[in-house]
């Protein structure tokens, strides 16, 4: 598949997201890209995740209650309505973007929670999310990438996107997921 030259993607995003998600998606895209090369992965391929990750995240409330009955879920997937577009967009990707790469599909679906044993491509997804510079704040994002330098810099880096999820969550007085501990507790 020709990751990059897919209009018809660009436009369905284009219409199916606000201006500042389709800003961060074409954001986490170029990150993406930026730590496939720098980790020997598939630049295009990973551009291209990074594009669509997001596509379910404008959707209505109704029609993503609707698609999360149809899907199959693992524990925990549900215990924060903010994090429902990961395995809808892993849903849309495949039945209307016409996406039949299963590894594309497992980023977009744990590209928020994260989950125990993620491949190298997930990491990278999951960290293009939270670290790409259009539209995330740089205090954020600069500790992280000064950890991707290191060595075994994807695990450092993501033990610290989950240090800093639970003390936001801990902070704000909301609930934290367990595979959100069991991750990290798996990272340590």
């Amino acid at each position: 598949m020709n990751y990059t030259l897919n209009k018809n993607i660009l436009l369905w995003l284009k219409d199916n997201l606000n201006e500042e998600r389709y800003e961060h998606s074409l954001g986490t895209a170029e990150c993406a890209r930026k730590l496939a090369k720098l980790y020997g992965i598939d630049e295009e391929k990973a551009y291209f995740a990074g594009l669509i990750h997001d596509c379910a995240k404008c959707l209505e409330k109704e029609k993503t209650l609707e698609i999360l009955g149809k899907i199959s879920l693992e524990q925990g997937e549900l215990c924060n309505p903010k994090t429902h577009h990961a395995p809808v967009g892993a849903y849309i990707a495949k039945t209307e973007l016409g996406v039949e790469d299963e590894e594309i599909l497992s980023a977009i679906r744990w590209h928020t929670l994260g989950k125990i044993n993620m491949s190298d491509f997930e990491k990278i997804i999951f960290l293009a999310d939270k670290i790409e510079e259009r539209t995330r704040p740089c205090e954020i994002c600069e500790p992280i990438k000064k950890a991707l330098k290191e060595e075994d810099g994807l695990n450092k880096a993501l033990l610290l996107c989950y240090k800093n999820t639970i003390k936001s969550l801990v902070d704000r007085d909301l609930t934290i997921c367990l595979n959100t501990i069991e991750i990290y507790n798996s990272l340590l």
